[in-house]
């Protein structure tokens, strides 16, 4: 059994060590919200925080996250993550949305270090974030503002 800490709660799994982070919140653990891309960390898809860090829960097995503090799209509830999520509602920036769970977990984590970002620094932050629909305009003009009500 290995334990998590997922969203502030705890869960217990039975799985392979080496199963990666992604299929025990989707299969196992019913948090869908995060996506399955690419599975070689290309993507960004599948971000998740660990311990408050973007990560590719494609590539990062369940026992690399044992006892740490893990946070899905689904637990975003931080004043930031909040912001994020208005923000993207207002501007309307998803269009299919499948890589969108990934770009807000990125462009939380960025928010979360970073309160006025530049367009350079958003397009470093979100560089391993792919969308196919090429919503990019809109991510940045999304991050700016949410940061307008961080500040």
């Amino acid at each position: 059994m290995i334990a998590l800490s997922i969203n502030g709660k705890k869960y217990q799994v039975d799985v392979a060590p080496d199963t990666p982070i992604l299929w025990v919140l989707r299969d196992h653990l019913g948090f869908t919200g995060t996506k399955y891309g690419c599975g070689i960390a290309l993507c960004g898809a599948c971000t998740v925080h660990l311990n408050g860090n973007p990560v590719r829960a494609c590539v990062t097995p369940v026992s690399a996250v044992a006892g740490q503090k893990i946070t899905t799209i689904e637990g975003l509830s931080s004043k930031v993550g909040r912001a994020v999520q208005t923000a993207w509602e207002k501007l309307e920036v998803v269009q299919c949305g499948y890589c969108q769970s990934g770009q807000i977990m990125s462009a939380v984590a960025l928010l979360s270090s970073n309160k006025k970002p530049s367009d350079e620094d958003i397009d470093s932050a979100m560089a391993a974030n792919l969308c196919r629909c090429a919503t990019y305009q809109r991510i940045r003009a999304a991050i700016h503002e949410a940061a307008k009500h961080l500040a």
